[in-house]
Protein backbone atom coordinates (compact mmCIF):
# COMPACT_ATOMS: atom_id res chain seq x y z
CA UNK A 1 0.00 0.00 0.00
CA UNK A 2 1.42 3.37 -1.00
CA UNK A 3 1.80 5.93 1.75
CA UNK A 4 0.85 9.59 1.23
CA UNK A 5 1.46 12.50 3.55
CA UNK A 6 -1.18 15.21 3.13
CA UNK A 7 -0.44 18.77 4.12
CA UNK A 8 -3.56 19.41 6.21
CA UNK A 9 -3.88 23.18 6.50
CA UNK A 10 -7.14 23.26 8.40
CA UNK A 11 -8.98 24.31 5.24
CA UNK A 12 -11.66 22.52 3.25
CA UNK A 13 -9.51 21.73 0.20
CA UNK A 14 -6.82 19.71 1.98
CA UNK A 15 -9.49 17.99 4.14
CA UNK A 16 -11.26 16.66 1.06
CA UNK A 17 -7.92 15.80 -0.58
CA UNK A 18 -7.14 13.54 2.40
CA UNK A 19 -10.56 11.86 2.19
CA UNK A 20 -10.23 11.18 -1.55
CA UNK A 21 -6.79 9.61 -1.12
CA UNK A 22 -8.13 7.33 1.57
CA UNK A 23 -10.98 6.32 -0.76
CA UNK A 24 -8.39 5.55 -3.45
CA UNK A 25 -6.72 3.06 -1.11
CA UNK A 26 -3.67 4.99 0.01
CA UNK A 27 -2.33 4.89 3.53
CA UNK A 28 -2.81 8.53 4.49
CA UNK A 29 -1.00 10.57 7.17
CA UNK A 30 -2.05 14.15 7.95
CA UNK A 31 0.65 16.69 8.71
CA UNK A 32 0.02 20.29 9.76
CA UNK A 33 2.77 22.81 9.10
CA UNK A 34 3.22 25.50 11.68
CA UNK A 35 5.06 28.06 9.69
CA UNK A 36 5.73 31.31 11.29
CA UNK A 37 3.94 33.19 13.95
CA UNK A 38 4.83 36.56 15.29
CA UNK A 39 2.20 38.12 17.53
CA UNK A 40 3.55 41.58 17.03
CA UNK A 41 2.22 41.86 13.48
CA UNK A 42 -1.02 39.91 13.42
CA UNK A 43 -4.12 42.06 13.24
CA UNK A 44 -6.35 40.49 15.84
CA UNK A 45 -5.97 38.39 18.93
CA UNK A 46 -7.25 35.31 17.20
CA UNK A 47 -4.42 32.91 16.73
CA UNK A 48 -5.02 31.60 13.25
CA UNK A 49 -2.51 28.76 13.26
CA UNK A 50 -3.85 27.36 16.52
CA UNK A 51 -7.40 27.36 15.22
CA UNK A 52 -6.25 25.89 11.91
CA UNK A 53 -4.20 23.10 13.47
CA UNK A 54 -7.16 22.26 15.66
CA UNK A 55 -9.43 22.01 12.63
CA UNK A 56 -6.85 19.85 10.88
CA UNK A 57 -6.73 17.55 13.91
CA UNK A 58 -10.54 17.24 13.98
CA UNK A 59 -10.58 16.37 10.27
CA UNK A 60 -7.88 13.73 10.75
CA UNK A 61 -9.84 12.18 13.64
CA UNK A 62 -13.02 12.15 11.57
CA UNK A 63 -11.24 10.47 8.65
CA UNK A 64 -9.42 8.09 11.00
CA UNK A 65 -5.91 8.99 9.86
CA UNK A 66 -2.81 9.63 11.99
CA UNK A 67 -1.98 13.30 12.49
CA UNK A 68 0.93 15.37 13.67
CA UNK A 69 2.14 18.97 13.61
CA UNK A 70 5.56 19.98 12.36
CA UNK A 71 7.11 23.30 13.27
CA UNK A 72 8.84 24.80 10.25
CA UNK A 73 8.96 28.35 11.57
CA UNK A 74 12.73 28.53 11.51
CA UNK A 75 13.01 27.49 7.86
CA UNK A 76 10.06 29.68 7.01
CA UNK A 77 11.64 32.76 8.50
CA UNK A 78 14.91 32.09 6.77
CA UNK A 79 13.54 31.19 3.35
CA UNK A 80 10.40 33.30 3.04
CA UNK A 81 10.34 36.21 5.45
CA UNK A 82 13.96 37.23 4.91
CA UNK A 83 13.47 36.91 1.15
CA UNK A 84 10.47 39.23 1.31
CA UNK A 85 12.31 41.95 3.20
CA UNK A 86 15.22 41.67 0.85
CA UNK A 87 13.02 41.97 -2.24
CA UNK A 88 11.12 44.97 -0.87
CA UNK A 89 14.37 46.67 0.04
CA UNK A 90 15.44 46.44 -3.59
CA UNK A 91 12.12 47.88 -4.71
CA UNK A 92 10.84 44.55 -6.02
CA UNK A 93 7.50 43.00 -5.10
CA UNK A 94 7.86 39.38 -3.98
CA UNK A 95 5.34 36.59 -4.26
CA UNK A 96 5.61 34.64 -1.00
CA UNK A 97 3.00 32.04 -1.99
CA UNK A 98 4.97 30.75 -4.96
CA UNK A 99 8.17 30.68 -2.89
CA UNK A 100 6.38 28.95 -0.04
CA UNK A 101 5.40 26.12 -2.37
CA UNK A 102 8.87 25.79 -3.86
CA UNK A 103 10.89 26.17 -0.67
CA UNK A 104 8.60 24.93 2.11
CA UNK A 105 5.71 22.69 1.06
CA UNK A 106 7.48 20.84 -1.71
CA UNK A 107 10.95 20.95 -0.24
CA UNK A 108 11.33 21.10 3.57
CA UNK A 109 7.91 19.56 4.11
CA UNK A 110 8.40 16.99 1.37
CA UNK A 111 11.70 15.85 2.90
CA UNK A 112 9.96 15.33 6.24
CA UNK A 113 7.21 13.35 4.51
CA UNK A 114 9.71 11.16 2.67
CA UNK A 115 11.57 10.56 5.92
CA UNK A 116 8.27 9.17 7.27
CA UNK A 117 8.40 6.63 4.49
CA UNK A 118 5.91 8.43 2.24
CA UNK A 119 5.76 7.63 -1.48
CA UNK A 120 3.97 10.90 -2.22
CA UNK A 121 3.06 14.27 -0.77
CA UNK A 122 -0.44 15.63 -1.45
CA UNK A 123 -1.91 19.11 -1.16
CA UNK A 124 -5.30 20.69 -1.68
CA UNK A 125 -4.26 22.68 -4.76
CA UNK A 126 -6.64 23.04 -7.69
CA UNK A 127 -4.36 21.64 -10.36
CA UNK A 128 -3.65 18.29 -12.01
CA UNK A 129 -0.58 16.22 -12.74
CA UNK A 130 0.00 14.46 -16.05
CA UNK A 131 2.63 11.95 -17.05
CA UNK A 132 4.02 11.42 -20.54
CA UNK A 133 7.02 9.65 -22.02
CA UNK A 134 9.83 11.67 -23.59
CA UNK A 135 12.68 9.64 -25.09
CA UNK A 136 11.49 6.64 -23.08
CA UNK A 137 11.65 8.54 -19.78
CA UNK A 138 8.65 9.61 -17.67
CA UNK A 139 8.08 13.36 -17.72
CA UNK A 140 5.55 15.00 -15.39
CA UNK A 141 3.18 17.74 -16.43
CA UNK A 142 1.62 20.47 -14.31
CA UNK A 143 -1.91 20.94 -15.66
CA UNK A 144 -4.59 23.50 -14.87
CA UNK A 145 -7.28 22.52 -12.38
CA UNK A 146 -10.67 21.62 -13.82
CA UNK A 147 -12.28 24.56 -11.98
CA UNK A 148 -11.35 27.46 -14.24
CA UNK A 149 -12.32 29.82 -11.48
CA UNK A 150 -9.90 28.30 -8.97
CA UNK A 151 -7.03 26.99 -11.11
CA UNK A 152 -3.96 27.25 -8.86
CA UNK A 153 -1.27 25.85 -11.14
CA UNK A 154 0.27 29.36 -11.20
CA UNK A 155 1.23 29.02 -7.52
CA UNK A 156 3.18 25.84 -8.34
CA UNK A 157 5.00 27.35 -11.32
CA UNK A 158 8.41 26.93 -9.67
CA UNK A 159 8.19 23.19 -9.00
CA UNK A 160 10.74 20.82 -10.49
CA UNK A 161 10.37 17.40 -12.12
CA UNK A 162 11.68 15.80 -8.90
CA UNK A 163 9.04 17.59 -6.85
CA UNK A 164 6.21 16.84 -9.28
CA UNK A 165 7.18 13.17 -9.43
CA UNK A 166 6.38 12.86 -5.73
CA UNK A 167 3.27 15.10 -5.69
CA UNK A 168 -0.44 14.34 -5.84
CA UNK A 169 -3.28 16.82 -6.32
CA UNK A 170 -6.44 14.88 -5.44
CA UNK A 171 -8.96 17.71 -5.94
CA UNK A 172 -7.65 18.91 -9.30
CA UNK A 173 -10.53 17.25 -11.15
CA UNK A 174 -13.17 18.91 -8.95
CA UNK A 175 -14.71 22.36 -8.67
CA UNK A 176 -14.81 24.28 -5.41
CA UNK A 177 -18.59 23.74 -4.98
CA UNK A 178 -18.07 19.98 -5.46
CA UNK A 179 -15.31 20.00 -2.83
CA UNK A 180 -17.55 21.82 -0.35
CA UNK A 181 -20.37 19.39 -1.12
CA UNK A 182 -18.17 16.39 -0.27
CA UNK A 183 -17.04 18.06 2.96
CA UNK A 184 -20.66 18.77 3.90
CA UNK A 185 -21.70 15.18 3.27
CA UNK A 186 -18.84 13.97 5.45
CA UNK A 187 -19.82 16.54 8.07
CA UNK A 188 -16.26 17.88 8.23
CA UNK A 189 -15.67 20.85 10.51
CA UNK A 190 -14.02 22.69 7.58
CA UNK A 191 -16.99 22.36 5.17
CA UNK A 192 -18.19 25.95 5.56
CA UNK A 193 -14.83 27.49 6.38
CA UNK A 194 -13.88 30.55 4.37
CA UNK A 195 -10.84 30.37 2.13
CA UNK A 196 -7.75 31.68 3.84
CA UNK A 197 -6.39 34.96 2.59
CA UNK A 198 -3.16 36.70 3.30
CA UNK A 199 0.39 35.49 3.29
CA UNK A 200 0.88 31.80 2.97
CA UNK A 201 0.49 30.66 6.59
CA UNK A 202 1.55 33.86 8.29
CA UNK A 203 -2.02 34.61 9.19
CA UNK A 204 -3.56 38.01 8.94
CA UNK A 205 -0.74 40.48 8.63
CA UNK A 206 -0.77 44.19 7.94
CA UNK A 207 1.91 44.37 5.31
CA UNK A 208 3.22 47.94 5.79
CA UNK A 209 3.57 47.46 9.55
CA UNK A 210 5.17 44.09 9.00
CA UNK A 211 7.68 45.65 6.62
CA UNK A 212 8.28 48.70 8.76
CA UNK A 213 9.78 46.50 11.45
CA UNK A 214 12.78 46.05 9.21
CA UNK A 215 12.54 48.83 6.65
CA UNK A 216 12.80 52.29 8.12
CA UNK A 217 10.15 54.82 7.05
CA UNK A 218 11.58 57.55 4.84
CA UNK A 219 9.42 60.45 3.75
CA UNK A 220 9.35 61.17 0.04
CA UNK A 221 7.18 62.80 -2.60
CA UNK A 222 4.36 61.44 -4.74
CA UNK A 223 4.30 62.78 -8.29
CA UNK A 224 1.42 62.66 -10.73
CA UNK A 225 2.36 62.21 -14.39
CA UNK A 226 -0.10 63.54 -16.94
CA UNK A 227 -1.82 61.19 -19.38
CA UNK A 228 -0.48 63.38 -22.23
CA UNK A 229 3.13 63.45 -21.08
CA UNK A 230 5.37 63.60 -24.20
CA UNK A 231 7.18 60.46 -22.98
CA UNK A 232 4.15 58.41 -24.04
CA UNK A 233 4.11 59.65 -27.59
CA UNK A 234 7.82 59.89 -28.38
CA UNK A 235 8.93 57.84 -31.35
CA UNK A 236 10.71 54.58 -30.76
CA UNK A 237 14.37 54.60 -31.72
CA UNK A 238 15.49 52.52 -34.68
CA UNK A 239 16.79 49.16 -33.46
CA UNK A 240 19.66 47.13 -34.86
CA UNK A 241 18.11 43.86 -33.77
CA UNK A 242 15.02 42.28 -32.28
CA UNK A 243 16.99 41.75 -29.08
CA UNK A 244 17.66 45.50 -28.80
CA UNK A 245 13.99 46.23 -29.39
CA UNK A 246 12.82 43.74 -26.75
CA UNK A 247 15.38 45.07 -24.26
CA UNK A 248 14.09 48.60 -24.87
CA UNK A 249 10.43 47.59 -24.55
CA UNK A 250 11.03 45.64 -21.35
CA UNK A 251 12.78 48.52 -19.61
CA UNK A 252 9.74 50.72 -19.42
CA UNK A 253 9.91 54.45 -18.93
CA UNK A 254 12.32 56.06 -16.50
CA UNK A 255 10.71 59.02 -14.75
CA UNK A 256 12.22 62.04 -13.06
CA UNK A 257 10.53 64.66 -10.86
CA UNK A 258 10.30 67.03 -13.87
CA UNK A 259 7.82 64.60 -15.46
CA UNK A 260 5.12 65.21 -12.89
CA UNK A 261 3.64 67.52 -10.30
CA UNK A 262 3.83 66.88 -6.56
CA UNK A 263 0.46 65.65 -5.22
CA UNK A 264 1.44 64.27 -1.83
CA UNK A 265 3.93 62.59 0.46
CA UNK A 266 4.64 58.94 1.28
CA UNK A 267 6.57 57.12 3.99
CA UNK A 268 8.89 55.05 1.81
CA UNK A 269 8.88 54.02 -1.85
CA UNK A 270 9.79 50.45 -0.87
CA UNK A 271 6.33 49.93 0.65
CA UNK A 272 4.57 50.44 -2.67
CA UNK A 273 4.07 48.40 -5.78
CA UNK A 274 3.22 49.15 -9.41
CA UNK A 275 -0.50 49.14 -10.16
CA UNK A 276 -1.36 49.82 -6.52
CA UNK A 277 -4.03 52.44 -5.83
CA UNK A 278 -4.87 51.97 -2.16
CA UNK A 279 -2.84 53.53 0.62
CA UNK A 280 -1.68 56.63 -1.23
CA UNK A 281 -4.03 58.95 0.68
CA UNK A 282 -4.06 61.54 -2.08
CA UNK A 283 -7.49 62.98 -2.76
CA UNK A 284 -9.02 65.49 -5.15
CA UNK A 285 -8.23 63.77 -8.44
CA UNK A 286 -10.95 63.09 -11.00
CA UNK A 287 -9.97 59.45 -11.36
CA UNK A 288 -8.20 57.18 -8.90
CA UNK A 289 -4.41 57.47 -8.85
CA UNK A 290 -2.45 54.33 -9.75
CA UNK A 291 1.24 53.86 -9.10
CA UNK A 292 3.05 53.66 -12.44
CA UNK A 293 6.61 53.58 -11.09
CA UNK A 294 8.61 53.64 -7.87
CA UNK A 295 12.19 54.80 -7.50
CA UNK A 296 13.69 53.29 -4.35
CA UNK A 297 17.04 55.00 -4.78
CA UNK A 298 15.53 58.50 -5.01
CA UNK A 299 12.56 57.51 -2.82
CA UNK A 300 9.99 58.83 -5.29
CA UNK A 301 6.62 57.45 -6.35
CA UNK A 302 5.08 58.24 -9.75
CA UNK A 303 1.35 57.96 -10.28
CA UNK A 304 -1.19 58.44 -13.06
CA UNK A 305 -4.94 58.89 -13.12
CA UNK A 306 -7.19 55.99 -14.07
CA UNK A 307 -6.75 52.31 -14.91
CA UNK A 308 -6.05 53.17 -18.56
CA UNK A 309 -3.14 55.51 -17.91
CA UNK A 310 -0.43 54.77 -20.52
CA UNK A 311 2.22 54.59 -17.79
CA UNK A 312 0.67 51.33 -16.54
CA UNK A 313 1.15 49.36 -19.76
CA UNK A 314 4.04 47.44 -21.24
CA UNK A 315 4.26 44.79 -23.95
CA UNK A 316 7.49 43.08 -23.02
CA UNK A 317 9.16 41.82 -19.86
CA UNK A 318 12.51 40.25 -19.19
CA UNK A 319 13.50 37.25 -17.09
CA UNK A 320 17.18 36.87 -16.18
CA UNK A 321 18.57 33.53 -17.41
CA UNK A 322 19.32 32.40 -13.86
CA UNK A 323 15.74 33.20 -12.81
CA UNK A 324 14.02 31.31 -15.64
CA UNK A 325 12.63 27.93 -14.64
CA UNK A 326 11.32 25.18 -16.89
CA UNK A 327 9.08 22.53 -15.36
CA UNK A 328 9.31 20.85 -18.74
CA UNK A 329 13.09 20.85 -19.04
CA UNK A 330 12.76 19.03 -22.37
CA UNK A 331 11.03 22.11 -23.83
CA UNK A 332 13.53 24.71 -22.58
CA UNK A 333 14.53 27.14 -25.31
CA UNK A 334 18.04 27.21 -26.71
CA UNK A 335 19.80 30.47 -27.64
CA UNK A 336 18.03 32.27 -30.47
CA UNK A 337 14.87 30.16 -30.25
CA UNK A 338 11.32 31.45 -29.87
CA UNK A 339 8.10 29.79 -28.68
CA UNK A 340 4.44 30.79 -28.87
CA UNK A 341 2.75 30.46 -25.48
CA UNK A 342 -0.02 31.88 -23.37
CA UNK A 343 1.20 33.58 -20.22
CA UNK A 344 0.03 35.34 -17.08
CA UNK A 345 1.79 37.76 -14.77
CA UNK A 346 -0.49 37.26 -11.75
CA UNK A 347 -2.81 34.67 -10.27
CA UNK A 348 -6.33 34.65 -11.76
CA UNK A 349 -5.34 36.74 -14.76
CA UNK A 350 -6.72 35.25 -17.98
CA UNK A 351 -3.96 33.68 -20.06
CA UNK A 352 -2.56 36.14 -22.63
CA UNK A 353 -1.00 35.33 -26.01
CA UNK A 354 2.74 35.88 -25.96
CA UNK A 355 6.04 34.87 -27.56
CA UNK A 356 9.16 33.77 -25.68
CA UNK A 357 12.53 34.83 -27.09
CA UNK A 358 15.71 33.30 -25.66
CA UNK A 359 18.92 35.33 -25.96
CA UNK A 360 22.32 35.31 -24.24
CA UNK A 361 21.16 38.43 -22.41
CA UNK A 362 18.02 36.82 -21.01
CA UNK A 363 14.58 35.45 -21.78
CA UNK A 364 12.04 37.95 -23.09
CA UNK A 365 8.28 37.50 -22.92
CA UNK A 366 6.61 39.64 -25.55
CA UNK A 367 2.81 39.92 -25.26
CA UNK A 368 0.49 40.45 -28.22
CA UNK A 369 -1.43 43.03 -26.16
CA UNK A 370 0.14 45.49 -23.70
CA UNK A 371 -0.22 44.29 -20.08
CA UNK A 372 -1.10 46.42 -17.09
CA UNK A 373 1.22 46.67 -14.08
CA UNK A 374 4.03 44.29 -14.98
CA UNK A 375 5.81 44.21 -11.63
CA UNK A 376 9.45 43.46 -10.91
CA UNK A 377 9.91 40.51 -8.55
CA UNK A 378 6.56 38.91 -9.43
CA UNK A 379 6.36 35.72 -11.46
CA UNK A 380 5.41 35.29 -15.08
CA UNK A 381 4.26 31.75 -15.94
CA UNK A 382 3.79 30.37 -19.42
CA UNK A 383 1.52 27.65 -20.74
CA UNK A 384 1.04 25.49 -23.77
CA UNK A 385 -2.66 24.73 -23.71
CA UNK A 386 -3.62 23.87 -20.15
CA UNK A 387 -0.09 22.79 -19.25
CA UNK A 388 2.12 25.18 -17.33
CA UNK A 389 5.59 24.55 -18.76
CA UNK A 390 7.75 27.24 -17.18
CA UNK A 391 8.01 30.47 -15.21
CA UNK A 392 10.43 33.16 -14.16
CA UNK A 393 10.93 36.21 -11.97
CA UNK A 394 10.16 39.47 -13.76
CA UNK A 395 13.38 41.50 -13.74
Amino acid sequence: MKRVVVGLSGGVDSSVAAYLLKEQGFEVIGLFMKNWHDDSVTISNECPWLEDSNDALLVAEKLGIPFQTVDLSEQYKEKIVDYMFNEYKQGRTPNPDILCNREIKFDVFMKIALSLGADFVATGHYCRKGEIQVDGQPVYQLLAGKDGNKDQSYFLCQLSQEQLAKSLFPIGELTKPEVREIATQLDLVTAEKKDSQGLCFIGKVRLPEFLQQQLQPKEGLIYEVDYNNPKYTQEQPVFNSLEDQLAYESQGILYSPEDGKVVGKHQGAHYFTIGQRKGLNVGGTKEALFIIATDVKKNAIYTGQGANHPGLFKKTLKVANNEAHWIREDLALKMGQTMNVTARIRYRQALQKATLHQFESGLYVSFDEPQSAITEGQFVAWNIGDELVGSGVIS
